[in-house]
This record gives structure tokens, C-alpha cells and sequence, in this order.
């Protein structure tokens, strides 16, 4: 099961992914806790230092890994 929402969540990112990399950032999966309900992801390029990205990180990474993945109760980064 930990491997099939692994794989969900990866696919929730690149949907993502392209939008972010068109602004110069990018977004990469590090963990999936079971447990706690909490995917951490990096972001990067851009995204680093911007002060949208908590923005794009919950209304956007978030709100689209929840949809996929209703066991996802938050998204942080690392």
C-alpha cells in the first residue's frame, strides 16, 4: 500500500511540475509518513526563497495530492 500512494503522489507532483519549472522552480518528493498523514517535498530552483511558494505549496502541491490522495492530510517542505 506505502508504494501505491508513493506512486499517486508522484503523479499528483508532475502534474504540477510543469507550472513550476515555468517559473524557473521545481518540486521533488522526499517522503511519504504513513502515519502522520504528511508528504515532504523540496522545492527548488526558483521556488526557493520565493514568498509565494508556501502559496504554491498549499494551494497548489497540497490541493492537488489531496484530490488524488485522500489519506494526505498536509504537505510540508524540507
Amino acid at each position: 500500500m506505502q508504494n501505491n500512494i508513493e506512486n499517486k503522489i508522484k503523479k499528483a507532483l508532475n502534474k504540477v511540475r510543469p507550472g513550476m519549472q515555468a517559473d524557473g522552480g521545481d518540486v521533488e518528493f522526499i517522503k511519504w509518513d504513513e502515519k502522520q498523514g504528511q508528504v515532504q517535498v523540496r522545492l527548488a530552483g526558483m521556488c526557493v526563497g520565493c514568498p509565494m511558494s508556501q502559496i504554491t505549496l498549499k494551494e497548489g502541491i497540497e490541493a492537488e495530492i489531496k484530490k488524488v490522495v485522500p489519506e494526505v492530510k498536509e504537505v510540508v517542505a524540507v
